[in-house]
């Protein structure tokens, strides 16, 4: 069974960064368009970032653009995501799965694979 790992979270203080990762094992995902959701206590989950299946374009959420980046590396089965100046907003638990595309922003989990644990990011002020 296909499998979602997401990894790299932590606790920072308000400006400063971390790099996550989701990591896919049973099949590849390199033919689909990939992002990053999160979900803070007591809220829905929410599109944060996408990306297509060669990286040529990307889709950000407003309230982090020009802060995060969404990059993928096909032949590690990877998706990464970069956060840099991070606010305690972002404090979220943070997953990843298939976009049915970039401008829906809309996830289809079950149509690659359940959404994953997640990974917890928590920012301090």
């Amino acid at each position: 069974q296909v499998q979602l790992v997401e990894s790299g979270g932590g606790f920072v203080q308000a400006g400063g960064s971390l790099r996550l990762s989701c990591a896919a094992s049973g099949r590849t995902f390199s033919n689909y368009v990939m992002g990053w959701f999160r979900q803070a206590p007591g809220k829905e989950r929410d599109f944060v970032a996408g990306i297509n299946w060669s990286g040529s374009s990307t889709n950000y959420a407003d309230s982090v653009k020009g802060r995060f980046t969404i990059s993928r590396d096909n032949a590690k089965n990877t998706l990464y995501l970069r956060m840099n100046s991070l606010k305690p907003e972002d404090t979220a638990v943070y997953y990843c799965n298939v976009l049915s595309d970039l401008a829906s922003r809309r996830p289809v989990p079950g149509f690659f694979a359940s959404w994953g644990q997640g990974t917890q990011v928590t920012v301090s002020s």
